[in-house]
C-alpha cells in the first residue's frame, strides 16, 4: 500500500509542491462541510499520483498560496471525478478555478456508462472494488483525524488514478479524449461558483405560475435571502424556504403584524426580518418583473414546435446510436428546445457534439438540409431546388 504523506507544516508543503511540478497530472478530492454553512468549509485535500498520495490540512496550515500557484500550473491536468463542489472551494479561496480539468464522471458516459455516474460505481465498474462507506458521515473538521480516516480520504483519488489511466486509454483508443475539452471548458464559468443574487429567482421550482406582482415579489425576496445568506453564512433554506417565499409573493403582507398571521412564518423570522421582507414585497409590488432571461421558460410551445422536437429528438437518437452513445449524452430534450429557439448557450454548438448533430440539426431547422425516408431508414441531406 502506498504510504499516506499527512502535510501539516508549511515545510511539509514546500516538498510537496515540488513534487507536484514535475507531474504531467494529478488526482485531486477535497472533503468539506456544508451543512450549517452557506459556504462550504475547507476540511482536507487529497492529492494522488500513482507514485504517491498526500492529504493536505488546510485547518493547520497558515498559508496555502504556494499550493494553489502549483495546483494552477496550465502544464498540469488536474482530474476529479463530479468537481462542481469542489471547484468551488478553489473559487472561493481564488476567485479562480485551476485548468486544464478532466472529470470522470462527465467522461463516463463517452465510454457507455450512464450519465452522471456516481464514484462508487465508477470504481466497482472498472477496478472490480466496493467502497467501504464507514466514513461516509465523518466530521471532517475535528482534529486530529485518524489514521482509518485518513486511509478513507486517500482512497478516493488513489482509485481515481487508476480510473482515469483506464479511461484516458479507453478514450483515446476511441479517438475521444479530445471530444472532451469544450465539456471541461465550460466548467471555468464563474457563475457555476457564484451565481449572482438577482438571478437565485430562476432556480426557484413554482415560479412559472406566478405573473406580475407576484414575480417581481419572488424575485426581490430570493435577491434577498441570497444576500443575507451569503452575508450571514447560513444555508439559504435556513432563511426561508422556496415553498414560503413563493406563499408571500402570493399572500403579500404589508407589515411584520400581516406576516406574523401566515401560519409558516415563525416567530423569529418575524421579529429579525418582518420590516424588510415587507417593506421588499411592498416596493416589488410598484414595479413590473424582470424580464426573463430563459427562453425555455418563457415560450409555450406549439403542437407544431413540439413535432419539430420529435423530429431533432429521432436524428439525435440514430447520430447517438451510430457512435454506441447513450441519445441524452448527444443532446437532452431541454438541449434541442435551446436550438430550436436559438440559445447560443446550446451545448450541440460546440465541440464534438456540433460535429456529430448540431450542425446537421442546424441545417433542418434552416431548411439546408431535408429529411427522407429511404429503405425504412432515416437520411438527412442537402436541399436540392428545383
Amino acid at each position: 500500500m502506498t504510504p499516506i504523506d499527512y502535510i501539516d507544516t508549511p515545510e511539509k508543503l514546500s516538498g510537496l509542491c515540488q513534487k507536484i511540478l514535475i507531474e504531467p497530472w494529478i488526482a485531486l478530492d477535497t472533503e468539506f462541510l456544508r451543512e450549517k454553512t452557506y459556504y462550504p468549509k475547507f476540511c482536507l485535500l487529497q492529492i494522488a499520483t500513482p507514485n504517491w498520495v498526500a492529504c493536505i490540512d488546510p485547518l493547520v496550515l497558515p498559508d496555502l498560496s504556494e499550493l494553489f500557484e502549483v495546483l494552477y500550473n496550465p502544464a498540469i491536468i488536474k482530474v476529479f471525478h463530479a468537481c462542481r463542489q469542489d471547484l468551488e472551494i478553489f473559487y472561493q479561496l481564488t476567485g479562480k478555478v485551476p485548468e486544464p480539468i478532466f472529470d470522470t464522471q462527465i467522461a463516463a458516459p463517452l465510454l457507455g456508462i450512464q450519465e452522471n455516474p456516481g464514484y462508487a460505481m465508477l470504481v466497482s465498474t472498472f477496478l472490480n472494488i466496493n467502497l467501504t462507506k464507514a466514513h461516509t458521515r465523518t466530521d471532517w473538521s475535528i482534529r486530529p483525524l485518524s489514521p482509518q480516516q485518513l486511509e478513507y480520504a486517500a482512497d478516493d483519488v488513489i482509485y481515481l488514478c487508476q480510473i482515469y489511466q483506464i479511461m484516458r486509454d479507453k478514450l483515446k483508443e476511441l479517438s475521444r479524449f479530445d471530444w472532451l475539452q469544450e465539456d471541461f471548458k465550460l466548467l471555468n464559468n464563474p457563475e457555476l461558483y457564484d451565481f449572482p443574487a438577482e438571478k437565485a429567482w430562476l432556480k426557484v421550482k413554482g415560479k412559472n405560475k406566478l405573473t406580475g406582482r407576484q414575480l417581481s415579489i419572488i424575485q426581490a425576496l430570493t435577491q434577498w435571502r441570497e444576500e443575507t445568506a451569503q452575508r450571514e453564512d447560513r444555508p439559504r433554506n435556513w432563511l426561508m424556504r422556496d415553498d414560503l417565499l413563493l406563499e408571500l409573493a402570493k399572500l403579500q403582507p404589508e407589515n411584520p403584524s400581516e406576516l406574523a398571521t401566515i401560519r409558516t412564518v415563525n416567530e423569529k423570522t418575524v421579529q429579525r426580518y418582518g420590516r424588510v421582507l415587507c417593506e421588499l414585497i411592498n416596493a416589488a409590488k410598484q414595479r413590473p418583473p424582470f424580464k426573463e432571461t430563459d427562453k425555455l421558460l418563457a415560450v409555450k410551445k406549439t403542437p407544431q414546435q413540439e413535432a419539430v422536437l420529435d423530429v431533432l429528438t429521432a436524428v439525435v437518437r440514430i447520430r447517438a446510436e451510430e457512435n454506441a452513445l447513450n441519445p441524452i449524452i448527444l443532446a437532452s430534450r431541454k438541449e434541442l428546445e435551446k436550438l430550436l429557439y436559438g440559445d447560443d448557450d446550446c451545448l450541440l454548438l460546440a465541440g464534438w457534439r456540433y460535429s456529430m448533430a448540431g450542425r446537421e440539426l442546424q441545417g433542418l431547422l434552416s431548411g439546408d438540409y431535408v429529411l427522407t425516408l429511404q429503405e425504412g431508414e432515416v437520411k438527412t441531406s442537402v436541399f436540392q431546388s428545383t
